[in-house]
């Protein structure tokens, strides 16, 4: 996790240790009943997915494929999300979406307090079948975001149960870090815990290319 959102919440007093594993996290929050439960429960973190609207009025949604629309837009979301003390993560699944949905979060969030974290899947992982988003043009798209949001890029992946899946492999997180090794932003990297143990080597490598 990122040391200045674990901080965020440390200095607060809402953690009993300063662990990134006391950050707990509310994932998938798409409607209006999930985000309810989500700003009145525990859940330091809230997380949700953003597409755009598959009719008009075409604008920022929450939701995930198949899905293509929702009781709640991103700027709705946003609006209910700054006034509390919960941190934020923008979980983007097209490109179509990220424009619009950054120029809402520059207006709502003028002045962000909380933790801010931006996620996209940019590269094929260890059984993705998904496309990713095209790294170049995400990455242009939230360069201008200010310095202290967090940026996380990680890899499309799959899984099949029964079987032997594989990990993150060599060539997978050499791109990863010579795609990020000009970033300006603060960047995590988030990963199937399933292939964790399989691709340790791999991951700890990238970890220590970079102290941001």
């Amino acid at each position: 996790m990122c040391d200045q959102t674990l901080e965020f919440f440390w200095n607060r007093k809402q953690l009993t240790r300063r662990d990134a594993a006391e950050v707990s996290w509310s994932h998938a929050v798409n409607s209006r009943r999930a985000l309810t439960r989500a700003l009145t429960g525990p859940s330091h973190m809230i997380e949700a997915d953003v597409i755009m609207r598959g009719r008009d009025p075409k604008e920022p949604i929450m939701a995930h494929p198949p899905d293509s629309d929702s009781d709640i837009t991103l700027r709705e979301w946003l609006e209910q999300v700054k006034v509390t003390n919960k941190g934020l993560k923008l979980d983007f699944k097209s490109l179509e979406a990220v424009p619009p949905s950054l120029t809402l979060l520059k207006e709502v969030l003028a002045e962000p307090s909380c933790p801010v974290w931006i996620n996209a899947d940019i590269l094929s992982g260890p059984g993705g079948k998904a496309r990713p988003l095209e790294p170049q043009a995400f990455l242009s798209a939230v360069s201008g975001l200010p310095g202290h949001i967090v940026l996380s890029l990680g890899w499309t992946t799959g899984w099949t149960a029964a079987t032997e899946n594989p990990g993150y492999d060599w060539n997978m997180v050499h791109v990863m870090e010579r795609i990020c090794r000009d970033l300006k932003h603060p960047v995590t990297f988030p990963v199937r815990a399933a292939l964790l143990a399989q691709s340790f080597p791999q991951l700890s490598w990238l970890l220590q290319q970079s102290d941001r």
